[in-house]
């Protein structure tokens, strides 16, 4: 007899609905208006029963496809539309969406076991003892739009054979309806070893839950998974989820204020948040995430109300967070690029807001979130490691003078003595990081706790000369009065390798002495709040981000890390990286100046205006209360106000130009300045990513520096212009004597160059010249091009020897391009016979120089065909195009613009041009340059992520500087147009490359 559908609800297999036989008969429209889980049920039962034909005992396999696949879709819009309607935060949509897979899921399952007995695979009475749970994220009960659902297929020892059929159909019924799916079928014994062998198999086995099938069964995995869970520990458990989610933080950053964060398996992320509740279940029965804040964990004193409210606005924050992310992107996308920043800002309400614009607030909220669940991490997991591991021994005691400070030691680790309370007295809380960083003891968890707890206290410091003068110690104190102590593990823990390698502090997780240097101490002063309560201005930048592609970290985290990296300069230990910093540190008397103006360089960003400006005010404010000097508040306020100038003049200027470097003097005037302000200049570059600072910017900055300095050190006048130009002849003609080149050709090769010529490059350079020149006109070659890697300085240098026209830049510019290489300096001579003389120094796309001997053959034999006129170079650089940018970067707004100064240079107009870097930018530019008949002496091109900063200095067709104001208003209104124009067409032809 064949079996009924409604009938058979009531198998085991199948849990029966709580619903009326009425509410069968409802209208799918009533029932979808509603849409409960029981509603769902009701309604595929009823469908699936109306679609089986008379003779058989469910529907057409496609049939029953198509049933599931529309009330998939419609649960899911449903769901969604609620969500972005905000009458749902992110974890409920998500709960919501786990509750009807469910349904979907159990509807399924009984159809697997339907079509198994009709198909006489097994008998009726003979159904196989299996189960199937939700695991992973959806075992507790969480599903995003577009993640995978986890399941495990529970069979018995002795009918695993016969659970197969089923199990092929409920897995090919799902991925028929385009539903992802991580599945695993084990028996009990195998759950428990495999559990023992794979801590994630472990972690994703505690959140199983039943969905369907044989309940003993799984019960009974249940009792015996808990018992071995049991007997194998909590403590070994929660150090293997730490290795973890130290590997995890290492693969995704390391640090939390990432400004593409990745929201789910970044620090600070949910995955984070997850790695507690895992700790938790082990130690504490707790089976949700919420349990995490319930009242009784607050009762058990882990959490305060204010806590636990902040914890759960996090939680719900980064589920909303998530969602949007899925449904933006239309799958499983977890990282918060560019392109997808500003649409979820505007979907969760962000807009604009005085100075700060909508887009940053949003990324500005969701850092400091990521700073709360870092917070939550150290308040729980103390309590979490005490439980499960119990005390350790202690291996030092504290001494008198410490007891009488008021703290004492456990574990090794430094905390507040009993009956000592930071909010009764805030200055404890400045004490024990003095006492820390002296002793190099690392602070006790619970000394973090309370550091957390009480960080609003901090307030009444703001004025405490002893709370200053720590302040100091810790951003820039003498290292020598700090105990030296070798590294050491814990006697009580095996500490894993992966947190020896991965750069993260594990002091307060395993009671190693924290690191040496005093970003650690920042560190922990920014993450415990207490930063932001003694220094307001410092609270305003904290999760603070630039919406561009230059920096990778908030401004805070930006800062510290500079600190991080003077430290390793002024050790010694980055002499190999930036040998000329440690050259400099050395020698340095204003120490306090320099650490306190990298605290400050930034501290002013997003208020709008010039940074720099408002930042040096608020240092002339600031140094005093925090006890510094007149002299020292000076400097510092001066090191703030100047901290781009150097960078900006290397990169952007040319540096061969007597009035560059006067005009450079005229602002430092002290070698004990320039050193400084050398000094901030690399740590700031280096701290904004280890891919900013490149061998070629430290040899632009280091003979920027040597020049400058000679100047204030009463040598060589840079206006002695003739002079130079003589000495460097002299040398360059004795150089040649010596290697045997005639007089008459030494004589005609002296001839040939202009003045700036002979400023611009060196003897060997000069040498080198002199070489290929006389090879060139030996064989009367119209074009010689010659490349030369200089991996020292992270360039390779393109020489370029052939008859001056017009566009010549424009068209090598543009070979350059095709061949996928960065121009980052260029010099133009014209020589006296008419030939151009013309160099570039290049990068590849790492910010490396050519040195494969078939890239360079190839840069050379694009810029023949493109000078020989072979290859049509703008067809060329259209069809590479604009498309060759992520559209995560396209998201990022570079306006075009056009400055021009004559105040720069005595002898040139210097024309800057800002703008969206692209392939073939350059090539454009000069292109139009070369049309208002402009003639191109040097360019100067930096790059800040998306964005270009090309600088050229150019005199009009008659080689004379450009004066006339109305004439330089209508080069910068049609540079600006053609450059509007040109990046419309690329934009335009990148959208075309993507729709298609």
């Amino acid at each position: 007899m064949t079996p009924d559908p409604i009938q058979e609800q009531n198998s085991p297999l199948m849990p029966t609905p709580s619903v009326e036989p009425a509410a069968v008969q409802q209208s799918d429209m009533t029932m979808l208006a509603t849409l409960t889980p029981e509603m769902l049920s009701a309604c595929l039962t009823r469908e699936l029963r109306d679609a089986t034909p008379e003779d058989a005992v469910i529907p057409e396999r496609d049939d029953a496809v198509a049933i599931f696949r529309r009330h998939l879709g419609r649960y899911q819009a449903d769901i969604r539309n609620r969500f972005e309607r905000h009458e749902l935060k992110g974890a409920g949509a998500a709960k919501k969406i786990a509750v009807f897979t469910d349904v979907m899921v159990r509807a399924i399952v009984d159809l697997a076991v339907r079509a198994t007995i009709g198909a006489g695979t097994v008998e009726s009475g003979m159904l196989p003892s299996f189960a199937i749970a939700a695991t992973g994220g959806y075992g507790r009960g969480l599903l995003a739009p577009f993640s995978d659902i986890d399941l495990l297929f529970l069979v018995a020892e002795e009918s695993a054979e016969r659970a197969h059929p089923l199990i092929e159909y409920v897995l090919y019924f799902l991925w028929d309806l385009g539903v992802k799916v991580g599945h695993a079928t084990r028996t009990i014994n195998e759950c428990i070893e495999e559990a023992k062998k794979d801590t994630t198999v472990r972690t994703a086995l505690l959140d199983a839950r039943l969905l369907a099938g044989d309940s003993a069964l799984f019960a009974t995995f249940e009792a015996r998974y808990i018992l071995a869970c049991v007997d194998a520990g909590a403590a070994g458990f929660i150090h293997d989820k730490r290795r973890e989610r130290l590997e995890r933080h290492r693969r995704f950053g390391d640090s939390p204020y990432l400004v593409e964060p990745n929201i789910k398996e970044g620090r600070g992320g949910l995955r984070d948040l997850q790695t507690l509740y895992w700790m938790c279940r082990n130690t504490f029965g707790t089976r949700h995430v919420k349990d995490l804040l319930a009242p009784e964990f607050i009762w058990m004193g882990l959490l305060t109300e204010q806590e636990a409210a902040r914890a759960r606005r996090s939680w719900d924050f980064l589920w909303t967070v998530r969602l949007h992310l899925h449904y933006v992107a239309g799958r499983a996308e977890e990282r918060l690029t560019f392109d997808m920043q500003p649409v979820i800002g505007a979907r969760m309400g962000y807009t604009r807001h005085g100075r700060q614009n909508g887009v940053e607030r949003f990324m500005r909220h969701y850092f400091l979130t990521a700073r709360e669940v870092m917070r939550l991490t150290h308040v729980l997991e103390p309590a979490v490691l005490r439980q499960a591991q119990g005390p350790v021994a202690n291996a030092a005691k504290p001494d008198e003078a410490m007891r009488q400070a008021g703290f004492t030691l456990l574990d090794g680790q430094i905390l507040p003595d009993r009956g000592v309370s930071f909010d009764q007295e805030p200055i404890k809380m400045m004490q024990i990081l003095d006492w820390a960083r002296v002793r190099r003891l690392a602070l006790h968890p619970l000394a973090r706790h309370q550091l957390i707890r009480w960080e609003r206290r901090a307030t009444s410091l703001r004025d405490n000369s002893e709370a200053a003068r720590i302040f100091l110690d810790l951003l820039c104190g003498d290292e020598s009065t700090v105990e030296q102590k070798p590294r050491r593990r814990p006697a009580t823990a095996s500490v894993p390798s992966v947190v020896e390698e991965s750069g993260l502090s594990y002091s307060a997780a395993y009671g190693e002495y924290p690191p040496a240097g005093h970003a650690h101490w920042l560190h922990i002063l920014n993450e415990t709040g207490i930063f932001g309560r003694l220094i307001p201005d410092w609270a305003r930048i904290v999760g603070q981000m630039q919406f561009d592609t230059y920096h990778v970290f908030t401004v805070d985290e930006h800062t510290i890390e500079a600190v991080r990296i003077l430290d390793e300069v002024a050790s010694g230990r980055m002499a190999d990286e930036i040998p000329i910093a440690y050259e400099l540190v050395k020698g340095l008397h204003s120490k306090r100046a320099l650490y306190m103006s990298v605290l400050l360089h930034d501290v002013a960003k997003g208020r709008g205006g010039d940074h720099s400006e408002i930042g040096a005010e608020i240092a002339a404010e600031l140094c005093p209360r925090l006890g510094m000097s007149g002299e020292e508040t000076e400097t510092v306020s001066w090191l703030v106000l100047h901290h781009l100038l150097l960078s900006h003049t290397a990169f952007q200027r040319d540096i061969d130009d007597p009035k560059t470097i006067l005009d450079v003097v005229d602002i430092v005037q002290s070698p004990e300045r320039l050193r400084l302000l050398l000094l901030l200049t690399i740590v700031d570059m280096r701290a904004v990513s280890s891919r900013v600072w490149n061998a070629w910017k430290a040899t632009l900055l280091r003979e920027l520096y040597v020049r400058v300095a000679e100047v204030l050190a009463g040598g060589l006048a840079t206006t002695e212009r003739d002079v130079r130009v003589r000495h460097a002849k002299e040398i360059t003609a004795d150089i040649l004597t010596e290697e045997g080149v005639p007089q008459k050709d030494i004589e005609r090769f002296l001839g040939l160059g202009y003045a700036g010529y002979w400023l611009s490059f060196d003897y060997e350079t000069h040498r080198r010249h002199a070489r290929l020149i006389r090879a060139a006109d030996a064989n009367d070659a119209p074009l010689t091009v010659e490349v030369l890697p200089l991996p020292a300085r992270g360039v390779t240098e393109v020489t370029i020897y052939t008859v001056d026209v017009p566009g010549l830049f424009s068209k090598i510019a543009g070979a350059l391009a095709l061949a996928g290489a960065s121009i980052v300096d260029a010099r133009i001579h014209t020589m006296t016979h008419g030939m151009a003389l013309d160099t570039f120094w290049i990068q590849d796309t790492s910010g490396q120089a050519y040195e494969e001997t078939h890239k360079l053959a190839r840069l050379a034999s694009l810029i023949e065909q493109g000078l020989s006129g072979h290859i049509d170079i703008s067809e060329e650089i259209a069809r590479a195009g604009f498309g060759h940018m992520p559209m995560r970067m396209r998201a990022i707004h570079v306006p075009p613009r056009v400055v021009i100064d004559n105040g720069i240079s005595n002898t040139y107009t210097v024309i800057e041009i800002n703008g969206r870097d692209r392939p073939g930018l350059l090539h454009d530019v000069t292109a139009a340059m070369s049309r208002e008949n402009l003639q191109i002496a040097s360019a100067h091109i930096t790059t800040y992520g998306v964005r270009a900063v090309d600088v050229f200095y150019v005199k009009d067709l008659f080689g004379l500087k450009i004066t006339d104001k109305k004439r330089l208003e209508e080069i910068r209104e049609r540079l600006l147009a053609g450059l509007k124009e040109a990046e419309a067409e690329a934009s335009a032809c990148a959208d075309a490359r993507y729709s298609a």
